[in-house]
């Protein structure tokens, strides 16, 4: 896989196509079919119990997987999330970023899939696992 948009290309395009991602969630690095994100966790994120809610911890890895798709993909707004297999495997910890890191296992003509581990603050085990697989438009 050639690298098709590096981070800086990523973030314009995040800022212009999905500002709503790009506001929450920095893009730390990209390879050709590979990405890592950061959540900054806030009190908009928790769930009652104090712990970080499922749907902030689907919406990183979504995003993740969407930048591990461009990464390789190139700029193609419409590529859209067809299935997604998510496990919470531990609580997150109190007051730390999530990372979110993807890999894409397979870039078809039709069909991205590729899996995503998220962390809690730095060196943790994996609070969550996802497994997800990306619709690409056909080319105009």
């Amino acid at each position: 896989m050639d690298l098709k948009m590096d981070r800086a290309a990523l973030e314009t395009f995040l800022a212009r196509e999905f500002p709503q991602a790009a506001a929450e969630m920095t893009v730390l690095s990209v390879r050709a079919g590979a990405a890592e994100l950061r959540l900054e966790v806030s009190d908009r994120h928790l769930r009652p119990g104090g712990t970080v809610s499922g749907p902030s911890i689907f919406g990183l890895a979504d995003v993740a997987m969407y930048v591990a798709v461009l990464s390789a993909l190139g700029p193609e707004a419409l590529a859209v999330t067809t299935n997604c297999s998510i496990d919470f495997m531990r609580k997150p910890k109190a007051g730390q970023a999530l990372v979110a890191e993807a890999r894409l296992l397979k870039l078809g003509r039709v069909l991205a899939v590729g899996d995503v581990l998220i962390r809690s603050g730095e060196g943790s085990d994996p609070v969550a696992r996802a497994s997800l697989t990306y619709s690409i438009p056909p080319k105009r």
